[in-house]
């Protein structure tokens, strides 16, 4: 982890949290260090600053290098978006093929250094508009939580960055080993929609009622069919209420919100057991293994059997 000027704290500590406590029967599976640009004492966003046991040096070693946000961008990039000298020259003590995660602002460090150019990429909310008009080569998506663009991965403000940890412990070892690391922070394994949930909002009338306890219930009956007037129905609510009030509480539509959680489950079902591509889909609520294997190549790029030998815990 590189740890810059103005760096925020809480971020800072995520991947150490996350990705150290990723074990297997108590053997550690991720060795994580920290580094400043020069090895001295960094100054956080708070009151405080901290010492580091390494210089930017260290980066060259690491297989996976993490950018936390800094409340110091300006200092760092300018209004050109020139990043500054130390900062790049420590960048370019990564190796090639290095796999590097953003969190936060810290897309704005990788986008400076030109790394995501003609790449989709996440921030906060509130940066987005700033990184894509500082950035114009980099496909900004405000909406969504992190976003995996293989050797790349960035990720929405703070707590987004729990998020795209354990979805590279996923990717790196599986879901239990995910769910493992989950359950010890206190935190669910995936959470669902996207960024819009968290933008401010006028307060929705109070007899609208919210569709929480209806998507608990939906995630339940995910081996039929659904339809948006018996989700409704549920919620007690009309469906255009319903509809209304489920965009504004994930981001999503609920036929999009549904679709992800079939397709969810059947990863899910993929890695821990022993079901057949056609038992899956049934069981899921996909219908048919043509269609399973369609929806998880489009979402993924590889066919059943590809995941579940790349996954399979």
């Amino acid at each position: 982890m590189l740890a810059l000027p103005g760096v925020v704290p809480f971020e800072l500590a995520i991947p150490a949290r996350i990705f150290g406590g990723a074990a297997v029967a108590d053997d550690p599976l991720y060795d994580v260090v920290t580094c400043s640009v020069d090895g001295g004492p960094v100054q956080t966003h708070d009151d405080y600053s901290i010492t580091v046991p390494y210089d930017a040096s260290v980066l060259a070693t690491a297989d996976t290098v993490v950018i936390p946000p800094s409340h110091m961008l300006r200092a760092i990039i300018d209004s050109d978006g020139l990043i500054e000298d130390a900062v790049l020259r420590a960048l370019k003590e990564i190796r090639p093929g290095t796999r590097l995660l953003a969190i936060c602002t810290g897309s704005f460090v990788l986008a400076a250094a030109g790394l995501l150019d003609g790449r989709p990429a996440a921030t906060h909310w509130a940066e987005a508009e700033q990184l894509q008009e500082l950035f114009p080569a980099v496909q900004v998506d405000p909406v969504v939580l992190f976003i995996d663009d293989g050797d790349i991965l960035t990720s929405a403000g703070a707590a987004a960055g729990i998020d795209l940890c354990l979805h590279v412990i996923r990717r790196d070892h599986g879901s239990a080993v995910a769910s493992a690391a989950a359950r010890a922070c206190v935190v669910p394994p995936r959470r669902d929609g996207g960024q819009a949930q968290y933008v401010p909002r006028p307060i929705p009338p109070a007899q609208d009622g919210g569709t929480a306890v209806t998507r608990a219930w939906a995630a339940e009956q995910l081996g039929r069919p659904l339809s948006l007037v018996e989700l409704a129905e549920h919620a007690r609510m009309s469906v255009r209420t319903f509809t209304r009030r489920f965009r504004a509480e994930t981001g999503v539509s609920p036929g999009t919100w549904l679709a992800t959680q079939r397709l969810d489950y059947a990863r899910q079902l993929l890695e821990d057991t022993d079901l057949t591509v056609d038992q899956i889909a049934g069981r899921t609520g996909l219908g048919t293994g043509t269609n399973l294997r369609q929806q998880l190549r489009e979402t993924t790029g590889v066919s059943p059997t590809a995941y579940r030998r790349a996954f399979r815990t």
